[in-house]
């Protein structure tokens, strides 16, 4: 289905083959006919140029032969010689002896290949004189040699002229024709095929047919309206049939008190949920809920009430942890069970967990009784405690009822998965705290290359935690905890306030370099960071357009009317804004249109399989694309290799950065590279 789309398959094309092959045909055949007619005309020319000479001479050209006066028949050859196309003229005695004559070659012509044949090289002409006395003597013969040259070439460069316009014209005719169809019928036709394509099977109705403007009342115009009533009327009846196949799946799938799945649903989805886990590699994890004493608040409040609370609490978990990340069903009795999918660790769980003992632990009240209850919960964690989905449900049970036994209204994990991690991440915050104090962070800087220049125009700073004793830490283990407690602030006005340091520092140098930072979420909600940041910049006496900070997508969606606020605020001092790793978060154009955004930048994972992944490289073409159409600059990174860096050149991106070009490097080794590098330009060019 997808080659039908395709240029060669286009009904347009296909239509501009067609007509210029018949225009261009019509008009070869129709100069054809012209340039045969004109030569037809240049002939009979010739002829009647010749008559016409030998008329006018006749008269003389007889006195001469008649009185046998050679100076007389000489000057009358020398006037033909006046003609440029005469090649011979001869006044001779009827035996043939000359009385008069002169010659000249030929004139030499490339075209005479082309004319000779069809005019003959020469055309020889022969009159008789005599002198109008009734006698009929011959007294002698004029005798006249035409070059056809000279009227051959005027007739092959018209002939030329003549073809090109007629093919021109033709061209211009066809491509008029071409227009005008696509404009009537190939155009509409393509956005009816692309509207098509927006059509969800599953819910035909939900996106009609859109009707391109002025074709209402013609045949595209019905055509579209009783393809929408199809759809329409397709829609509802499968929305007639889903509504009966929902109720049905209900009453047996569904448990019957609360309207959360049953256990064997449950168990379904779960198992779903594990292979999406596990294709993505994500952690899962399993809470098992059970209502502590749930059997003496039916004893003393009835069987009613206890159903109602147990209708309270589903209501509760599904309005706390709404969405497609969480999975919620009921156990059965007391007990709830609930999925969260998409974590980066096991403290999200606990963050979870404790949501759920707070809101569990308010207060209900039925019928005038006021109900407070606890609960207890058991996590177990995918792929690191099981890997199968009875198993993972196995230990989060087994971890509840042992946590029961030590007391109630709390969570555990299950022992043998997360405690080491947990405790690992408690000395990582705790060490976090003293990394600033005690000077541990640097900043190491990545060129910036622009891949039309080959010059290096900036660098991206970044942050680099050596540990005393753990030696460097990824960026990617500390700064999600700095975002979590919040030490991202301090951390990130220290990493301003180094870059723009350094900065100010190469401009002095000599070397004026655009910085690029990361802006965090955290950092962007600050009431005060604009401020902070345009003060930073006083201070260091750098001009606002050397700073570039760069957001994710994700940063700004919280509260896209402040971000945008701010920003704008920023970008109205002169600061560059940067969208960082865009396309694997919103991709939204609703924020693009609103964000005073001038750099995309492609993230890594796409460049990593450029040119070998399809799907990868169509990404990276279509950001590329974007920011041609929205006038921004694209800049890629992670660029690893020469046919990475040739294929983005060669496709418009304007920037790059990447281990192809250098690593991060520290001040001083950033300087050496960016000398060596420009000089290395310089030695090519020479």
């Amino acid at each position: 289905m997808q080659n039908s789309y395709e240029v060669e398959h286009r009904l347009g094309y296909r239509v501009l083959r067609w007509v210029l092959a018949v225009a261009l045909i019509s008009g070869v055949i129709v100069s054809t006919v012209q340039v045969i007619l004109d030569a037809g005309r240049v002939s009979q020319s010739l002829d009647d140029q010749a008559r016409q000479t030998m008329a006018l001479v006749k008269d003389a050209s007889t006195q001469a032969v008649f009185s046998i006066d050679a100076d007389l028949a000489q000057q009358v050859v020398d006037g033909l010689f006046a003609q440029e196309a005469m090649r011979v003229a001869r006044i001779t005695h009827p035996d043939g002896e000359p009385l008069g004559s002169r010659n000249r070659p030929l004139k030499e012509s490339a075209s005479r290949r082309i004319t000779d044949p069809i005019f003959e090289s020469e055309r020889y002409y022969r009159k008789e004189l005599s002198r109008d006395t009734g006698t009929g003597n011959v007294y002698g013969y004029l005798e006249l040699k035409y070059d056809t040259g000279p009227a051959a070439r005027t007739w092959l460069e018209r002939a030329s002229i003549t073809f090109a316009s007629g093919i021109a014209i033709a061209v211009i005719l066809g491509m008029v024709l071409f227009v005008v169809f696509h404009l009537l019928l190939t155009r509409p036709l393509l956005r009816i095929v692309r509207s098509v394509k927006q059509v969800n099977p599953d819910h035909p109705d939900d996106n009609l047919i859109h009707l391109p403007h002025g074709h209402q009342k013609d045949e595209l115009g019905l055509w579209v309206n009783a393809t929408n009533n199809l759809l329409v009327a397709i829609g509802d009846s499968q929305t007639r049939h889903r509504e009966a196949e929902d109720r049905v799946t209900r009453l047996s799938r569904y448990d019957q008190l609360t309207g959360l799945p049953s256990r064997d649903t449950f168990m379904e989805l779960l198992q779903a949920d594990i292979a999406d886990a596990s294709e993505d590699n994500l952690v899962l994890s399993l809470i098992c809920c059970g209502i502590d004493d749930f059997k003496s608040i039916n004893e003393q409040c009835g069987f009613r009430t206890g159903d109602m609370i147990l209708q309270t609490v589903a209501d509760r978990l599904t309005q706390k942890l709404g969405g497609t990340r969480f999975t919620i069903a009921r156990l059965g009795s007391d007990q709830f069970v609930v999925v969260e999918k998409g974590l980066r660790d096991g403290f999200q769980a606990a963050d979870t967990a404790d949501r759920i003992l707070a809101t569990l632990s308010s207060p209900m009240i039925f019928d005038d009784q006021t109900i407070t209850m606890t609960a207890t919960l058991g996590i177990a964690l995918f792929p690191g405690d099981a890997s199968q989905a009875d198993r993972l449900l196995q230990n989060a049970e087994q971890t509840m009822a042992l946590a029961k036994e030590g007391g109630h209204n709390y969570f555990q994990f299950y022992v043998a998965s997360v405690d080491q991690e947990i405790r690992e991440r408690k000395q990582l915050e705790k060490d976090l705290s003293i990394a600033l104090h005690n000077q541990q962070f640097h900043l190491v800087y990545q060129p910036q290359i622009n891949l039309e220049t080959h010059r290096i125009i900036g660098a991206e700073a970044l942050i680099r935690w050596e540990h005393p004793e753990k030696g460097l830490v990824p960026p990617d283990h500390f700064i999600p905890v700095a975002e979590m407690n919040g030490s991202i602030v301090e951390i990130g006005q220290w990493v301003l306030d180094q870059a723009c340091w350094q900065a100010a520092r190469w401009a002095r140098d000599g070397m004026p370099l655009r910085i690029a930072i990361n802006l965090s979420a955290v950092q962007l909600r600050q009431n005060h960071i604009v401020d902070e940041i345009l003060d930073t910049l006083k201070r260091h006496n750098i001009p606002a357009g050397r700073l570039e900070l760069e957001v994710t997508e994700t940063s700004f969606m919280t509260n896209l009317e402040d971000a945008v606020k701010k920003l704008k605020r920023l970008h109205k001092a002169g600061i560059s804004i940067a969208v960082d790793d865009f396309g694997t978060g919103y991709s939204s154009l609703t924020y693009l249109k609103r964000m005073p955004v001038q750099h995309l930048k492609i993230d890594k994972q796409f460049i990593h399989d450029l040119l070998v992944n399809e799907e990868d490289t169509r990404i990276a073409n279509t950001i590329i694309d974007l920011g041609k159409s929205l006038n921004l600059t694209v800049v890629a990174e992670g660029v690893e290799t020469a046919e990475q860096e040739y294929y983005l050149a060669q496709r418009g991106c304007k920037l790059a950065q990447g281990y192809y070009f250098s690593k991060p490097l520290k001040p001083h080794d950033f300087e050496v590279f960016v000398a060596s590098f420009h000089n290395k330009i310089v030695e090519n060019n020479v």
